[in-house]
């Protein structure tokens, strides 16, 4: 008897018959989020324009596909942080079972190490490679630099940020080092050679000693999926059905992973045009542009109809990005048609707008509006310095964006660095780390013990001892191993390895640290995230790629007000929204930044910028400028408001001059 072979792709096919749906898409959606979501097969681009219900759209296809009858796990959905696919997924669950915590989701770079945790020995990496954060990396070129004698030139070399900065754009953007030079350090043009030496002596670093920075996890995982064609076939076939949010945001390499492992063209990205803001991290404003070219058949479906604004606000964003050169046509709409027309007002100074934003702050407040729904934002950090002190005056609590992080703390580095070294013991930037905290331990004892670490001739066991012996005099560095050797084991958790690591960090951290109790805080924290982890390896996996983002000691004290104003980038403030907005500085030469002039293609995100920021407003949307600001960069008076803003009718913007009342 002959056999026929029944596919399993095709067995993916076999979809549940109409009319069997749990859920009742047609009432829960609208039509555009409807047709986002009954597509099935093939290439979609969803055009989400702002406050759409992108995340709703997402949620609902997710629940529908393994309705259809597709096997969860042959779904994947990626985002730009992992809160934002668990929530996602947990929003299906809610929808319709717990399948769907068989669906694959989360960030590019966490997607990256699991494949490469299993598949790092044909890059010959192992596969318990050491996850280096900025922090490390720059301390790592840091050290090259140093050591190859670059920093002693008399010519001026680049410093260690902006050396990451130039390998990053390179690796990130497929662009060569002369373009990268070109383009955004023209200044550092001829010393291309150097910078290029370094950049290999980086890269065999890195090998050599296990290390992977955030940028190779997905440089290596497209090095894997082209040189392995057989893996890249089974993992394309693993994951039939690809989605991914935020595709405005995604690089040139993110965008390539999308495509090695979208080969069955069953791949829909999820966007907004208007929004790529971030092109100096990388960001490539022609990944959602050249979607439909990179598949062929894509079909586009635009999400319009907003639930977070007033028509006045989205009648005057709409504005905005009409004159935008290169777009998706989309005209926001939504059921709200009543509300205040947004505000242009010109202030005589700097000063007097920081007083009439105090002014309207507490207006607000005392009509019922509370202060974490008020925002202020603004295009460059030091732009808010003013109101800060103004704020202060009146006793208006206010948090800003961009503080330190939990794991940008050196007490919290401290204890990282012991738990890297027992998971990789060719960690030789950890073991550096850990070595210049005890006393008595200078560079060059360091470097020695590293160096015989990495040579092979010193680990961690019972004849550590015997070899250190040998060349070092140091009690504290033998005490250093025997504790660490104490907790090597497998067997023994996460928590109570680093509850050993703190007992011996506690002396180190009382002698460092004039405030040590309040960073003692922090390690607490760090304990109980610990305990949530049985396997060393993937609690450092999720601190290096999805970190805490407080450190207990930047909190304000027990007892404080808690509510807070929010004063924000607009790059910060991307995602978020809030009852009334204030966007200062909407001034020609601030809003746009004056050196955005340099090309059409950086004109046009910053017309993009101030679509973010007017599109975060829900009721009250107020615009300000200074019509006298003196620019030391470039010598002249600003005084007109942002060039975006040219053309506008009165109908979408109101505009006031402030007056001081005599």
């Amino acid at each position: 008897m002959k056999k026929i072979t029944l596919k399993k792709s095709t067995l993916e096919l076999v979809r549940t018959g109409p009319g069997s749906f749990r859920i009742d898409y047609e009432r829960e959606l609208n039509p555009a989020q409807l047709e986002a979501v009954e597509i099935v097969d093939g290439p979609v681009l969803v055009i989400a324009g702002a406050g759409t219900g992108k995340t709703r759209t997402l949620t609902y296809r997710v629940a529908r596909l393994i309705e259809t009858g597709l096997r969860p796990e042959s779904i994947l959905l990626l985002t730009f942080t992992r809160k934002a696919a668990r929530e996602m997924l947990r929003r299906a669950a809610m929808l319709l079972d717990d399948r769907t915590e068989r669906v694959a989701g989360g960030t590019f770079h966490s997607f990256a190490v699991s494949i490469l945790r299993r598949h790092a020995d044909r890059l010959k990496y192992e596969r318990s490679f050491t996850i280096l954060d900025q922090g490390d990396a720059e301390d790592v070129i840091n050290l090259l630099r140093t050591r190859g004698g670059f920093a002693g030139r008399k010519r001026r070399f680049p410093r260690k940020g902006t050396l990451r900065a130039i390998f990053s754009s390179m690796m990130t953007t497929l662009t060569p080092l002369d373009v990268v030079l070109a383009r955004d350090y023209p200044h550092f043009a001829e010393l291309h050679d150097d910078i290029a030496a370094l950049g290999r002596a980086y890269l065999g670093y890195k090998m050599k000693y296990n290390l992977m920075d955030y940028d190779d996890l997905l440089v290596n995982l497209v090095r894997l999926l082209e040189s392995e064609p057989e893996l890249r076939e089974k993992l394309s076939s693993d994951y039939r059905y690809i989605m991914v949010d935020e595709y405005q945001d995604t690089n040139a390499i993110q965008a390539r992973i999308v495509q090695l492992l979208g080969s069955h063209g069953n791949v829909m990205a999820v966007g907004d045009d208007s929004q790529s803001i971030y092109s100096f991290r990388g960001a490539n404003f022609r990944n959602i542009m050249d979607f439909p070219k990179a598949f062929p058949g894509t079909r586009v479906v635009t999400l319009e109809e907003n639930y977070r604004s007033t028509q006045p606000i989205l009648d005057l964003t709409n504005e905005i990005i009409a004159r935008a050169s290169e777009k998706y046509q989309k005209q926001l709409f939504t059921s709200k048609q009543e509300g205040p027309a947004p505000a242009i007002i010109a202030t005589e100074n700097e000063n007097m707008q920081s007083l009439f934003v105090v002014q309207r702050v507490l207006e607000l407040r005392e009509e019922g509006v509370p202060l974490s729904e008020i925002a202020v934002l603004f295009r460059a950090g030091y732009l808010s310095f003013d109101l800060e002190i103004e704020l202060g005056k009146a006793n208006v609590p206010f948090v800003k964006f961009g503080g330190i992080k939990f794991m940008e703390t050196a007490h919290v580095k401290d204890i990282v660095a012991h738990l890297r070294v027992l998971e990789n013991p060719r960690d030789v930037v950890s073991w550096h780390r850990i070595l210049l905290l005890l006393e008595g331990v200078g560079p060059r004892t360091a470097q020695r013990v590293t160096d015989e670490i990495t040579e092979g001739r010193l680990s961690l066991g019972p004849r550590a001892a015997e070899r250190l012996g040998q060349f070092v005099r140091n009690k504290k560095i033998l005490d250093l191993f025997e504790m660490l050797d104490s907790i090597r084991s497998e067997g023994i958790a996460p928590p109570d390895k680093a509850a050993v690591i703190l007992e011996h960090y506690r002396p180190i951290l009382k002698d460092k640290y004039d405030d040590f109790h309040k960073r003692l805080k922090d390690l607490d924290m760090f304990l109980e995230i610990a305990e949530r982890y049985r396997s060393l390896q993937s609690l450092l996996t999720d601190l290096a790629l999805e970190p805490p983002s407080e450190s207990v000691a930047d909190l304000e004290e027990e007892g404080k007000e808690r509510e807070f104003l929010t004063l924000s980038t607009v790059h910060s403030a991307k995602g978020l929204e809030w009852h009334s907005v204030f966007v200062i500085h909407v001034l020609d030469g601030r809003f746009p930044m004056a050196a955005s002039v340099r090309s059409d293609a950086e004109m046009e995100e910053e017309r993009r910028l101030l679509y973010v920021a007017c599109t975060r407003a829900k009721q009250n949307l107020y615009l300000l400028y200074p019509t006298y600001m003196y620019d030391r960069s470039t010598g002249t008076v600003l005084s007109k408001p942002s060039r975006f803003l040219d053309g506008i009718s009165g109908n979408f913007l109101e505009s006031f001059t402030l007056e001081v009342e005599e």
